[in-house]
């Protein structure tokens, strides 16, 4: 039987985080329990007042924050406030897959058109690397905005 998972990130700013990461996979943040969201709410703002509603203190209330495949495909992502710095590589990282079934020329322009995209939103580009047939079909090494490292694929 297999089993779900959930991706967690220790983060200093995890609302900040959170949204890197919702524009780089698609995701949308979750609302409140019991709380119906209109399509233009904003659910951090919706889970700062339920927070507040419940008694959580406002330091407090910015310590957490989740994402979630509108899709219901892929697993959930969440953001836990820690006090400490990254201190070293990441020993587990995302490939997120911008480029699936190209090659070449067409698949790196792809990867740098989203690099661009990623960096102009908080993202750090770390280095390139250039297909090498037949198993290398070229990457590009990415961190988000605490130095999380991933791979565009």
């Amino acid at each position: 039987m297999s089993r779900g998972i959930q991706v967690t990130f220790d983060a200093h700013n995890p609302h900040a985080l959170s949204s890197f990461w919702r524009e780089v996979l698609g995701y949308i943040h979750p609302g409140p329990p019991g709380v119906e969201l209109s399509a233009d709410a904003d659910p951090l703002a919706a889970w700062d007042e339920f927070l507040a509603g419940i008694g959580v203190p406002e330091p407090q209330r910015a310590s957490r924050s989740a994402l979630e495949d509108p899709d219901g495909n892929g697993p959930r992502f969440f953001f836990q406030q820690v006090p400490e710095d990254k201190v070293a590589k990441n020993r587990v990282h995302l490939d997120v897959r911008v480029a699936p079934g190209l090659r070449g020329d067409e698949r790196m322009a792809a990867l740098e058109a989203e690099c661009d995209r990623l960096v102009a939103l908080g993202g750090t580009r770390i280095r390139r690397h250039e297909p090498a047939p037949p198993l290398e079909t070229g990457f590009i090494v990415m961190a988000d905005p605490e130095g999380n490292e991933f791979c565009l694929d």
